[in-house]
C-alpha cells in the first residue's frame, strides 16, 4: 500500500507516529518558511506541514505542487499547535510533519473548484463527472446510496430472502413507457429489450418456489426526463410468496424506517406510517404522492357553497362538480391589502396554469372578530361564514382558497396550489422524512380515445378478493391490490399482490382489449406457468435513486447517480447516444434511416 492510514483516521492518540498519507492537494498555502498542505481522499483531510528550516528539499517539491495533485508525503504525527485546533474536521486535533513528499501525477487546473461547495454549471458538471464526484458533498451522496443498499441487503438476507440477478436482454413489455430495443446480430429483424422492471421474472420465480425474491435491479424507460427520473434507475426489487398486503406493507415499513433511522441522519416523523385512500387522498390533497410533512388539506364544502349567493358555485355542483376549500394557516397574517391581493393574484396565475377558471378567496383579520376581507366576502351572510369557519377551523390571520368544477380538473390545481403554499410558508424541512402508503387504486382506468380499459398498475395486479365479480359487471368500480409508498411528495415505490391464477389473467387481458393470440404471443410463457403450481405472491419495487436522493435532501436523483444522464438523456462526459460504425450496422442488418 502507498498509504499507511486514511486521510480521515489520524487521532492524537497517533502522535509521534511516522505515517505514510497518499491522495489529492486540497489546498496548499504557501506562507515562506512553511507550506500547509490540506491533503484529501475519500475519508476526510490531514493537514501536512512543511518547515524549510528541518527539510528544505521536501518544501521545495511542496512548492510546485497545485490543487488536485495526487502526493504521497510520509511523516510524524503532531499535535496542533495551541490555538490552530480546527474544531470542524475530525482530524483538527493534529497533523503531520512531513519528512518526505512525492508527486505521484500532477494535474491541470481543474474546470472548476473541487474544494469548494459553490454552484457551478450542470452541463460542465456533467462532462467532467469523474471531476465533481471528487468534491465532498458528491462523495457523501455516494457513500450514502452504497450504505443504504448494504443496509437492505443485510436486512432482507436476515428476513429470509435471496438476492437473484435477471437478465438484461429480455423481451418487450407493457410497462407504459417506451422501450429501449437492442437489435440481435445472431437473429436479424428481431430485438431484445432492455428491462422496464423485472415484473415477469419475478413472478416466475415464485412459481420456481424460491418464495422470498430480490435483487438491486438495473431499468430502463425510454421516457421524458425530469428531476425524478432518469433513461436507467435502479430499484429494489422484491416478491414474496403466501402473502397478503398487510404482510408486504409491514415488512417495506420496518425496512424504511431502519434506513432512515440507521442510516441517514433525516428525521422521521410517523411510525407507524399513515395509510390513505387513493380517492381520500386526491380529493383532499389533489395528488396521490402528498407530502405529509404539512398538514394542508382540501375540503368538499358544496353543500355550504351552494347556500350562498354565488352563481359559479352552485352551477358547478349542479353540474356533477365539487366545491373545495383550502383553508391557509396564518396566510393572511401580517399581510396588508395591497400584500394580500398580490399573493392571491399571483396563486390565481399558477391555479389557471393548472386548468382552474379562476380562484376565489376569503382572509380573516389577524384579531379575534376582525374584518373578512375577499372576493368570496359578499356572497357569504354572517350565518353562513359562520359555519363555513367551523367546518374549516379557521382562526384569525387565516387565508381560504376556493375551487370550483369538475373533481378530475380540480386534482391538479389543488396540488399545485397546495405545494406552492408550502414552499411560500417554509412548511417543508429536507431534514424530516414523512412516509405514507396509498392504498385501494382502481384497477382500470377507462380510455376514451381506444374506448377500453387500461390497468391502473399493470396487467399482473390482482383485483380484491371481493371485488372480482364486478369484472363481469362494473369493471370502473373494481379495486386493485395495488400499493404505493410515498415520501416528501414523491411516489417512491410501487407494487401489488398478483394474479396467480390464469382463467383471471386472461379475463383481464380481454378487459383491457389484448387479443387473445397477441396475449399469448407475448405471454404465454406466462399464462403456461400459472399452470404448474404457482403460489399466492405479491411485491414492491421501491426506487432507490429517489430514497436516496430524499435522504441525502438533494434536488434531484442526477445528485446521488454517479454517471447520470442529462436531461435530454446524454451523457456529456462520454459523448453517447453516438453513431455506429457501418460495420456494425451492418452487422445488425440496420439502414439508418434520415430524418426528413
Amino acid at each position: 500500500m502507498l498509504k499507511t492510514h486514511t486521510c480521515g483516521e489520524l487521532r492524537p492518540e497517533h502522535t509521534g507516529q511516522a505515517v505514510t498519507l497518499a491522495g489529492w492537494v486540497h489546498t496548499q498555502r504557501n506562507q515562506g518558511g512553511l507550506i500547509f498542505i490540506d491533503l484529501r481522499d475519500r475519508w476526510g483531510l490531514t493537514q501536512i506541514t512543511i518547515d524549510q528550516a528541518a527539510t528544505p528539499a521536501v518544501h521545495e517539491a511542496a512548492s510546485d505542487v497545485r490543487n488536485e495533485y495526487v502526493i504521497q508525503v510520509q511523516g510524524i504525527v503532531h499535535p496542533r499547535p495551541a490555538g490552530m485546533v480546527n474544531a470542524n474536521l475530525p482530524t483538527g486535533a493534529i497533523e503531520v510533519q512531513a519528512t518526505a513528499l512525492t508527486v505521484l501525477n500532477p494535474a491541470r487546473v481543474p474546470p472548476f473548484y473541487i474544494n469548494r461547495d459553490e454552484k457551478v454549471d450542470e452541463a460542465l458538471r456533467m462532462k467532467y463527472r469523474y471531476m465533481d464526484l471528487r468534491r465532498q458533498h458528491m462523495q457523501r451522496n455516494i457513500v450514502l446510496r452504497h450504505r443504504v443498499i448494504k443496509y437492505i441487503r443485510d436486512y432482507l438476507d436476515a428476513q429470509g430472502f435471496v438476492e437473484i440477478e435477471t437478465p438484461i436482454l429480455f423481451k418487450t413489455t407493457p410497462e407504459g413507457a417506451r422501450d429501449y430495443l437492442v437489435p440481435s446480430r445472431v437473429h436479424p429483424g428481431k430485438f431484445y429489450a432492455l428491462p422496464q422492471s423485472p415484473q415477469q421474472l419475478k413472478q416466475l420465480l415464485m412459481v420456481a418456489g424460491y418464495e422470498r425474491y430480490f435483487q438491486i435491479a438495473r431499468c430502463f424507460r425510454d421516457e421524458d426526463q425530469r428531476g425524478d427520473r432518469q433513461p436507467e434507475f435502479t430499484q429494489l426489487d422484491m416478491e414474496m410468496s403466501f402473502v397478503e398486503r398487510e404482510d408486504v406493507l409491514n415488512l417495506v415499513e420496518d425496512l424504511m424506517t431502519g434506513i432512515v433511522e440507521e442510516v441517514s441522519d433525516r428525521q422521521l416523523l410517523t411510525r407507524p406510517f399513515p395509510r390513505l385512500l387513493q380517492r381520500d387522498a386526491m380529493e383532499k390533497y389533489g395528488s396521490d404522492k402528498p407530502d405529509m410533512r404539512y398538514d394542508l388539506a382540501w375540503a368538499d364544502i358544496s353543500a355550504v357553497a351552494t347556500r350562498s349567493s354565488f352563481g359559479v358555485f352552485q352551477s358547478a355542483v349542479k353540474d356533477g362538480g365539487k366545491v373545495k376549500a383550502l383553508r391557509v394557516p396564518g396566510g393572511a397574517a401580517g399581510l396588508n391589502n395591497s400584500q394580500l391581493r398580490k399573493l392571491v393574484e399571483e396563486l390565481e396565475a399558477l391555479a389557471k396554469e393548472n386548468g382552474a377558471k379562476g380562484l376565489s378567496w376569503l382572509a380573516l383579520a389577524g384579531e379575534a372578530g376582525g374584518e373578512v376581507r375577499g372576493t368570496m366576502a359578499k356572497f357569504f351572510p354572517e350565518e353562513l361564514q359562520a359555519e363555513l369557519f367551523g367546518l374549516l377551523g379557521t382562526e384569525a390571520g387565516d387565508l381560504v382558497l376556493f375551487l370550483a368544477g369538475p373533481a378530475q380538473a380540480l386534482y391538479p390545481v389543488q396540488d399545485a396550489l397546495r405545494r406552492n403554499l408550502a414552499e411560500r410558508l417554509e412548511l417543508t424541512d429536507p431534514a424530516q422524512i414523512a412516509f405514507a402508503w396509498i392504498i385501494d387504486f382502481p384497477l382500470f382506468e377507462w380510455n376514451e380515445d381506444e374506448h377500453r380499459w387500461d390497468p391502473s398498475h399493470h396487467l399482473f395486479t390482482s383485483p380484491m378478493p371481493e371485488d372480482i365479480p364486478l369484472l363481469d359487471t362494473d369493471p370502473g368500480q373494481a379495486r386493485g391490490q395495488q400499493y404505493d409508498l410515498c415520501c416528501n411528495g414523491y411516489e417512491i415505490a410501487g407494487g401489488s399482490i398478483r394474479i396467480h391464477q390464469r382463467e383471471i389473467q386472461e379475463k383481464i387481458f380481454g378487459l383491457i382489449g389484448l387479443d387473445v393470440e397477441v396475449a399469448r404471443e407475448r405471454f404465454g410463457h406466462m399464462l403456461e406457468a400459472f399452470e404448474y403450481g404457482t403460489p399466492p405472491h405479491g411485491g414492491i419495487a421501491p426506487g432507490i435513486d429517489r430514497l436516496v436522493m430524499l435522504l441525502a435532501g438533494e434536488p434531484n436523483i442526477r445528485e446521488v447517480i454517479a454517471f447520470p444522464k442529462t436531461q435530454q438523456a446524454a451523457d456529456l462526459m462520454a459523448g453517447a447516444p453516438s453513431e455506429a460504425e457501418p460495420g456494425q450496422l451492418h452487422d445488425l442488418h440496420i439502414r439508418v434511416v434520415e430524418k426528413q
